[in-house]
């Protein structure tokens, strides 16, 4: 491939000129002068540099995932040439939701570093939509109805929503029989989660107001929620074990949020993605299917009556 190609992908993989200096042994000044050159060649600018931080233009994201795709096979090619094409290793970073990744995907990894001993993972967990060419990761878990413009998606489960409460709340406040009652009680929702869109029997409801403790933390509302201080919408996933064991309820089961939302893992497109992101694609998809565990657990006790 040619130089200027890979420094590019390298200026990009390490977030910044000086950083790909380094890993190319050669000055920052360098790196500048051959970037432009290779920008000047194009006919295209390829990044946009200010003094505090990199982005690719969308010339760029498209080269950068092309020469990736180009690298990866490559590589890939090499493997068979020495007998190596079955192993699985190099570096892999994955971001996901703090408490998903916390509840869902940290007590299974050592399975995955089991089976694939060569593979040097990173996990980052962020509750941000991270950008993944900004965050240099190479796989991202995102549960979103859009799972983003221009990657490639795998949807790996579904991410049921309800409505729950803790009994002594029910018991101190009474159980809202409609969706009007919901006005009168106290409803609890981390910033941007308001207005609630939920599906019913009639079809589309959609839940505004405000929340009664204001917080920008969604754990922070699941504690509340199980303390008894309202009513939240909340994901299977995030409350399943409670549902289980009696520490919630659900309320108005007929209405759910919206399906459209799913758990997916994406990626920056490649014709040929490194090995470490298929087998752990793969590997996400056995651990949340067919059913997701948070399905299995209470799948009776929170299964809408539409």
């Amino acid at each position: 491939m040619d130089p200027d190609h890979d420094l590019f992908v390298t200026v990009v993989d390490e977030g910044g000129l000086a950083a790909a200096g380094r890993r190319l042994h050669i000055s920052p000044a360098m790196v500048s002068k051959r970037l432009a050159r290779l920008e000047e060649r194009l006919g295209a600018r390829l990044l946009h540099r200010t003094t505090r931080r990199m982005a690719l233009t969308p010339a760029g994201e498209r080269l950068h995932a092309d020469l990736r795709g180009i690298l990866a096979a490559l590589d890939e090619a090499e493997r068979r040439v020495s007998g190596q094409s079955a192993i699985v290793s190099g570096p892999l970073r994955v971001t996901a939701p703090t408490s998903f990744g916390r509840m869902h995907l940290a007590p299974y990894l050592q399975d995955f570093l089991d089976a694939y001993p060569k593979v040097a993972l990173t996990i980052d967990l962020s509750d941000a939509f991270v950008d993944l060419i900004d965050a240099r990761a190479d796989l991202a878990l995102r549960i979103a109805a859009d799972p983003g413009r221009g990657l490639s998606a795998t949807r790996l489960a579904t991410n049921r929503r309800i409505l729950c409460a803790a009994p002594g709340y029910l018991d101190r406040h009474g159980v809202p029989d409609t969706i009007a009652a919901l006005k009168t009680h106290r409803l609890l929702a981390a910033d941007g989660q308001m207005p609630w869109r939920l599906m019913g029997p009639k079809g589309p409801v959609s839940i505004d107001g405000q929340s009664h403790v204001r917080t920008n933390s969604s754990e922070l509302v699941r504690e509340l929620t199980l303390a008894g201080g309202g009513i939240a919408l909340r994901s299977l996933w995030d409350v399943s074990d409670a549902l289980a064991s009696g520490q919630l309820r659900p309320v108005l089961p007929a209405f759910a949020g919206s399906a459209d939302v799913a758990l997916f893992a994406v990626h920056l497109p490649q014709s040929h993605p490194p090995r470490a992101i298929s087998a752990f694609i793969d590997f996400l998809t056995g651990l949340y299917g067919p059913v997701p565990p948070w399905e299995r657990s209470a799948i009776a006790l929170a299964e809408p009556s539409l």
